[in-house]
């Protein structure tokens, strides 16, 4: 397993405004003015959050009409768990 990935997903891990963006998006697909809500950011801050999240393939943004919600993707947490699950054994 490349190193790249599971670097960029605990990158994204290591802010709590993206843990809690996570969060919200483990409830359902959310826009990033849903998102951008409980935290008093601009929204080029909330963008930068949000983009960081999307390089590290933790969520993806859909194209619908005048919205872009964000979904969780979660492959790269389950990566993550893997990753972690090797050492928790010894």
């Amino acid at each position: 397993m490349s190193a790249e990935p599971l670097d960029a997903t605990f990158a994204a891990l290591a802010d709590p405004t993206r843990r809690a963006m996570l969060a919200r998006l483990a409830e359902g697909e959310a826009t990033m003015t849903e998102l951008a809500a409980p935290f008093a950011m601009s929204q080029p801050a909330i963008s930068k959050h949000l983009k960081v999240l999307e390089r590290a393939g933790l969520i993806s943004r859909g194209r619908s009409a005048q919205r872009r919600p964000c979904r969780l993707e979660a492959s790269p947490l389950e990566t993550a768990i893997g990753w972690l699950e090797q050492y928790r054994r010894r």
